[in-house]
């Protein structure tokens, strides 16, 4: 029978290990996944000749773009791993999408209409939606007051497709998405992927709150004119919001005699930035021409923990220097001041410049 509609109760998002995997230990289901959204652009090129109007032909030229985009609540850093992000004190968390690969492929599967994903066993009209060889381009954490923290993912990939799919203890049947970026030809192959779950029991997060959120900026008070001491301090800023976003631009490298991109690179340098808005209640004795030639960078730590107020996510940024300082002040407002901290990715071997992630997870991807 026809699905009327499809909502999220029905979907599951799932990632693999890499572009190649096919075990079921090889694939994990992203959890707390809030949206998913996915598209294609074909580029063509008209030709055209004297003595007719229209067009004779419309002929591919470059590689179909596919997009995904998706955002979760980020939990206990099980997500990261997953997605290959490097976790720990001195690896840098971009370090495993700056490595030249063929990237991941992505999954999503839809059961039968008003059955939960998690729940059902029957697949007998179960479609899949397979993304293959997917390349990070963005990574963003949106931590505000009276939200639950977020994550925004940005994937550009190079192929996608549709299939039917069935199974009892695991999904079967799913195609390989994935392509030889040399020539464009299909892999060819089925994966399997592991029956969708929901991890809501009591040892488990169901979401981080923003009242457990910490966000220490104050080792760069000496670069600001507000207040940043640390986030104890009731002299300090009041933030109210704070955005880190993780920019991973990719050049698609072509060359005569293949249909695809062999290689999509990072445009390097990359920079990553941390934009925090506060409500302003103090000022430090500065100046803005000493400040300048101040060339000092520091370290700056983003720590979300849970209701016993341990820690399970703790991002530090190292190297960080002031971008900008924003003052705003109007009738019926409180005066706030927005900032805006860099820092630029460095190699898998520097600790001193970048971003790191520690994570408390107790379940490790694709073990």
């Amino acid at each position: 029978m026809a699905r009327n509609r499809v909502i999220y109760q029905s979907e599951a998002l799932y990632v693999s290990e890499n572009a190649g995997s096919t075990a079921v230990n090889k694939h994990e289901q992203l959890t707390r996944v809030q949206s998913a959204n996915y598209n294609f652009t074909i580029n063509r090129q008209d030709v055209n000749e004297f003595g007719q109007l229209a067009r004779i032909d419309s002929i591919v030229m470059d590689a179909p773009t596919v997009g995904l985009d998706f955002t979760y609540y980020p939990t206990d850093g099980f997500n990261e791993g997953a997605l290959g992000f490097g976790t720990g004190a001195s690896v840098q968390f971009a370090s495993g999408h700056l490595e030249q690969n063929s990237g991941k492929n992505f999954y999503i599967t839809t059961v039968p209409e008003g059955a939960d994903a998690a729940a059902t066993s029957d697949y007998s009209t179960a479609t899949v939606i397979g993304l293959g060889n997917a390349f990070l381009t963005d990574y963003t954490l949106d931590l505000a007051v009276g939200s639950l923290p977020t994550v925004s993912v940005s994937m550009e990939c190079s192929n996608i497709n549709s299939d039917t799919i069935s199974g009892e203890d695991k999904i079967s049947g799913v195609s390989i998405p994935a392509v030889d970026i040399t020539n464009g030809a299909v892999i060819g192959g089925d994966a399997l992927l592991p029956l969708a779950t929901v991890s809501g029991e009591a040892d488990d997060i169901s979401a981080l709150r923003p009242g457990d959120v910490t966000i220490n900026i104050a080792a760069l008070d000496n670069f600001s004119i507000s207040d940043i001491d640390g986030p104890d301090s009731e002299e300090s800023i009041h933030i109210q919001s704070a955005s880190l976003s993780l920019p991973l631009g990719r050049s698609p490298i072509q060359r005569l005699g293949t249909r695809f991109n062999y290689a999509r690179t990072v445009d390097f340098p990359v920079n990553a930035t941390l934009s925090v808005s506060a409500i302003l209640n103090d000022v430090t004795a500065q100046n803005l021409s000493t400040i300048i030639d101040n060339g000092d960078v520091d370290e700056i730590t983003l720590t979300l923990k849970d209701t016993n107020n341990q820690p399970k996510m703790v991002y530090t940024l190292k190297g960080c220097k002031l971008d900008s300082e924003s003052f705003s002040s109007s009738i019926g407002s409180n005066k706030t001041v927005d900032l805006t901290f860099s820092t630029q990715i460095g190699g898998t071997n520097d600790e001193e410049n970048g971003i790191f992630l520690t994570t408390f997870t107790g379940a490790a991807a694709f073990a």
